[in-house]
């Protein structure tokens, strides 16, 4: 495919329609086809709407809403207004009844083109900057923090695209934090993993009513293929290109899976609390960091969670202890954070003015380096992550 080319996504399952679709595009200069397992951003989707239109637009939306897709064509064989009128509300710039007209379609791929030429510019490639939190050992409130930064980095001026994926191989609690109830989890991704592109993942994420979509760990031993560090490559890479954050809840395991998901963070995280055993583990666990070779130091940044000032240990023998400055600290205010635990919201929907909140709002702010005035200044508000 020439680099200039505009690339077109087919979803569509009947068999002669695409076959169709695929020569119309084919014949007209300057578009190419995308394979169902090519990951990058189509310019164009072609989608065909099911009986479930709901369902079909909801999820067109979110392609949308992740700059996953430039813009979308519908097909459809039912031509009934009210579909149609969700088609526009989507964004939709073409609606196709079947059967299609070739001429229609060949026109409707001209308009497009030559849309996309008044417009286009050179952009550098889109990486959205991930985010590891991982404790020095269990009970830190590691769940708490990538929950409620999610949300924080979410609740952004500018919308930022979030997504939160809860790293536990199973039994994870990020669904119980947001009280949602998701259909699917990372089990669905290692299972399917051939099939995985923008269009899948969206129907795997849930999303939250604060904007975050969460892909969950399984909640059972069910036998799905473990998530390899292959599995977990693809699935960040892909997801680097559709968010602008990703926030993992690595917990604590430190198997071939995690390791590699700690080369790939821009941050990572170490949650502890001011006590000897967790200093102590995070002090081994940077030991190990440097005796690995990755991550980078500087890409580590210790959080001291459940912080109180007049702690039997200080921050300053505390970062003596471990040999790095601490970098944040949240405030202890166990009443809030469990209250808003076992109602299933984040703390901002609590609590919106309590200082854990704000601490954790600040945190947000200061790992997206923005300031909490700065308005929008780009495409969408957000300038893109690259590692040095």
């Amino acid at each position: 495919m020439s680099k200039n080319a505009i690339y077109v996504k087919l979803e569509v399952k009947d068999s002669s329609l695409k076959t169709g679709l695929e020569d119309i595009i084919h014949s007209v200069e300057g578009f190419a086809l995308q394979s169902a397992n090519d990951t990058r951003r189509a310019d164009l989707l072609i989608f065909e709407l099911g009986e479930n239109t709901a369902k079909d637009f909801q999820l067109i939306r979110s392609l949308l809403d992740v700059d996953s897709i430039g813009e979308v064509f519908y097909v459809s064989q039912h031509s009934d207004p009210g579909v149609l009128v969700q088609a526009i509300r989507t964004g939709a710039k073409e609606f196709f009844s079947q059967p299609i007209k070739e001429q229609e379609v060949r026109q409707a791929l001209q308009n497009f083109k030559e849309r996309t030429e008044r417009t286009k510019h050179k952009e550098s490639v889109r990486m959205g900057q991930i985010i590891e939190a991982i404790g020095s050992k269990g009970g830190v409130g590691t769940t708490t923090v990538a929950v409620n930064l999610a949300v924080s980095l979410a609740e952004m001026k500018g919308s930022p695209s979030v997504a939160l994926i809860d790293k536990t191989m199973v039994f994870g609690e990020v669904p119980l934090f947001l009280e949602i109830k998701p259909n699917y989890h990372l089990g669905e991704i290692t299972k399917n993993i051939a099939r995985l592109d923008a269009t899948f993942l969206m129907n795997i994420l849930s999303k939250h009513s604060s904007g975050v979509y969460v892909l969950p760990s399984p909640v059972t031993l069910n036998g799905h293929p473990k998530a390899t560090p292959a599995i977990i490559e693809h699935l960040l890479s892909l997801m680097q290109r559709m968010f602008d954050f990703l926030v993992i809840d690595g917990g604590q395991s430190l198997d071939e899976t995690s390791l590699r998901v700690l080369q790939m963070s821009d941050v990572v995280l170490l949650i502890s609390t001011l006590s000897l055993p967790c200093l102590s583990n995070a002090n081994n666990l940077l030991k190990s960091f440097q005796n690995l070779g990755y991550p980078p130091k500087e890409r580590v940044r210790v959080v001291a969670n459940r912080y109180l000032k007049n702690s039997d240990i200080s921050l300053k023998d505390s970062q003596a202890s471990i040999g790095k400055e601490i970098f944040w600290t949240i405030p202890n205010d166990y009443r809030t954070t469990l209250s808003a635990i076992n109602q299933g919201k984040p703390l901002s929907q609590v609590a919106s003015k309590a200082p854990i909140t704000k601490r954790v709002r600040e945190l947000a702010y200061a790992l997206a380096k923005r300031e909490e005035g700065e308005e929008r200044e780009e495409k969408r508000g957000w300038k893109f992550f690259k590692r040095n």
